[in-house]
């Protein structure tokens, strides 16, 4: 037990030791340069990128809808991150990643999902329930109502047969024939990395460099968040973006250096917190991660 009193005692002064080495060794410069590291990653598929590269950006977003589609169209509005609030009391309120509106008054709602819990077909049902009910006026009637589209690109390939596109419509299914109801829903593959359009859309969307993008004006969306005015100067949401998860990275660091020091003392995991004084967020996600 003595010599036990005697180890912990030794290296809980080395542990501290490195720790305070590490602290002055890495100060605030640690977390820049993991936010640079971070935004230099960011492609199209990360929220924090994506939605300020679209956000009124018609000329993007028509080059998109174009390849998607299949055909001309003319854009004239587009906002990103925009809330569709539930007429229900209680109902459940929607932000969409994209929502573009055409000449003709059709909405488009464009989704970028990189996980299958974001892509499924359920949540494309609820999308376009929402749209359909803001495009309506108290007693307009519903032979007014414009077509709506919900496009999900998504990272990976949700019905795994290897196309580019899978158009989802609705159909009488004794005959076969289309419902035509005005409501399309689209999900793009974004694992297809073909030589056509499609293939080189979904290139850039992986895409970490905009000087190797193949479409303009993507490229000069995303070159206005990366480099324009230098790194230093980025937008504040991508910033914010990439300072959270740089701080899950110094967390995760500092969870790693504590079950270390848990597993050759006798210290618990609030005395081990309380030496090293860490508080707030940081230590409410270490002891979540210890349980």
């Amino acid at each position: 037990m003595k010599y036990r009193f005697i180890f912990n005692k030794i290296y809980f002064w080395i542990f501290i030791k490195t720790w305070e080495y590490l602290s002055r060794r890495y100060p605030m410069n640690q977390e820049k340069k993991k936010i640079q590291k971070v935004v230099s990653q960011l492609t199209l598929f990360d929220d924090a990128l994506m939605s300020r590269v679209f956000d009124g950006n018609i000329e993007a977003t028509e080059l998109l809808l174009q390849i998607i589609l299949k055909r001309r169209i003319k854009v004239v509005s587009v906002v990103a991150q925009e809330t569709l609030k539930n007429a229900e009391v209680g109902g459940r309120t929607i932000v969409l990643d994209i929502l573009a509106i055409d000449i003709d008054g059709r909405h488009i709602n464009i989704e970028v999902q990189t996980d299958a819990s974001g892509a499924i077909s359920k949540r494309a049902r609820y999308h376009s329930s929402v749209v359909d009910t803001h495009m309506l006026k108290e007693k307009e009637p519903f032979k007014q109502l414009k077509d709506s589209y919900i496009i999900f690109i998504y990272k990976h390939d949700k019905f795994h047969k290897g196309l580019p596109i899978y158009h989802i419509e609705r159909t009488v299914q004794e005959t076969g024939e289309a419902f035509a109801d005005g409501s399309h829903i689209i999900y793009v593959n974004g694992s297809y990395q073909g030589k056509d359009a499609i293939g080189k859309l979904m290139q850039d969307f992986h895409q970490t460099d905009y000087t190797k993008m193949h479409y303009e004006p993507l490229s000069k969306g995303v070159q206005q968040y990366k480099e324009k005015e230098g790194k230093e100067n980025m937008s504040g949401v991508v910033e914010r973006y990439a300072k959270e998860y740089a701080k899950e990275c110094i967390a995760d660091e500092k969870l790693n250096s504590i079950q270390n020091m848990l597993r050759n003392t006798d210290f618990t995991l609030e005395q081990a917190l309380d030496i090293l004084e860490i508080q707030g967020k940081e230590r409410t996600y270490i002891i979540e991660h210890m349980q």
